[in-house]
C-alpha cells in the first residue's frame, strides 16, 4: 500500500510501518508508541528520532533486530 507517498505496511486500515529515500537519507516511519517505546535504543544506535520516524544514513542503516522490535511494537499497538 501506499500513503503519503511512501510504500508501507497497513494492518485493519491502520498504516504500521512505511519508509522512504531522500537525497541524503532514508526514513522508517511507525506508530508513535513504537518509536517512544525504543527511544534509547534508537539513541544507542546513534539514529535520529522524531515522533513518528527514525533517519538514517544508508551508510549507517538502522540494525535488523531493531527494525524488527520496531515493527512489532508497531504492529502491538493495532493488535491491542
Amino acid at each position: 500500500m501506499t500513503a503519503y507517498n511512501m510504500p508501507g505496511f497497513r494492518i485493519r486500515g491502520t498504516v504500521v510501518a512505511s519508509y522512504a529515500a531522500f537525497s541524503k537519507q532514508v526514513g522508517l516511519y511507525l506508530l508513535a508508541p513504537a518509536i517512544a517505546a525504543h527511544a534509547e535504543e534508537i539513541a544507542e544506535a546513534g539514529l535520529k528520532a522524531s515522533k513518528t520516524g527514525v533517519t538514517f544514513s544508508p551508510r549507517k542503516p538502522i540494525p535488523d533486530d531493531l527494525v524488527m522490535r520496531l515493527a512489532r511494537a508497531s504492529r502491538k499497538h493495532v493488535d491491542g
